[in-house]
């Protein structure tokens, strides 16, 4: 058995990036970390622990085995970088190496076998997924972590989605120039995770959030559409996980290979 550390910039983003991948395996018994980088997703909005407290029971439905905060406050997403709280920095300000060195202690501990990172382009480019990426890759190499596999998916899907948003009619705010920069290349994705059979443990984890569910954010309407669908439409649109592996290449990586299965090319 495994020990995976799943490291994500905000809550939530364990539940829609990888909540299938963790509720499978925390179901074939490996052990199952989620290490988040920040508290909040409201970067304006301080004092309060109502995230922490969607992440631990999304964990507690993906199984999850631990929840560590690491100590940074949300940066937000746009024009606007507010200032630091008193009591933590904001991630995208922090140090990386600094913040590097808190995430490779606990892979330390935990004598984590995979961690889960994101992607070079934090995604769709939020700075604090772009950081996870930064430091991910700096604290796998310090804690000599047998694999690195980075979180994404492939931009056609993604173009899909968008066109799938516009058909419902959901107010989703995007830019299309930067989606075509997003994620990545269905090239550069080297393996895919099916978790068709956990689509319902992904879907109780991302309404667990229900903060963002029922709020006001960029994503909340997608939020609410999805944790809507019936159980099999769910499973048919997120009954897939995707990642790429900077290291694929560099020779046979056996460990959990039953898990993260290569992506066939198109």
């Amino acid at each position: 058995m495994a020990t995976i550390v799943a490291f994500h910039a905000h809550p939530d983003d364990e539940a829609l990036l990888t909540g299938g991948t963790l509720a499978r395996a925390a179901a074939e018994g490996h052990r199952v970390v989620i290490v988040v980088a920040t508290d909040h997703m409201d970067a304006a909005a301080e004092g309060t622990s109502t995230r922490l407290d969607e992440l631990r029971a999304s964990a507690v439905v993906l199984g999850v085995h631990r929840v560590v905060h690491l100590g940074y406050a949300d940066s937000g997403h746009g024009k606007i970088l507010y200032p630091d709280p008193p009591d933590r920095a904001r991630f995208c300000r922090a140090d990386p190496a600094e913040a590097a060195g808190r995430l490779a202690a606990i892979l330390i501990e935990e004598r984590a076998d995979v961690l889960l990172g994101y992607d070079a382009n934090g995604g769709y480019g939020h700075r604090d997924h772009v950081r996870v990426h930064e430091v991910g890759k700096l604290a796998a190499a310090q804690a000599g972590v047998p694999r690195l596999l980075e979180a994404t998916l492939p931009r056609d899907i993604v173009a899909r989605l968008m066109t799938l948003a516009r058909v419902l009619r959901l107010p989703l705010r995007y830019d299309p120039d930067e989606l075509s920069r997003a994620y990545s290349s269905r090239e550069a994705i080297t393996h895919r995770v099916d978790v068709r059979r956990y689509a319902r443990q992904k879907q109780t984890a991302i309404a667990a959030h229900r903060s963002e569910v029922m709020g006001r954010g960029r994503l909340a309407p997608v939020m609410r559409a999805l944790v809507r669908l019936p159980l099999p439409v769910f499973g048919w649109v997120l009954g897939r996980e995707w990642y790429a592996e900077p290291a694929a290449g560099s020779g046979s990586r056996p460990l959990l290979d039953d898990l993260f299965t290569p992506a066939k090319p198109r």
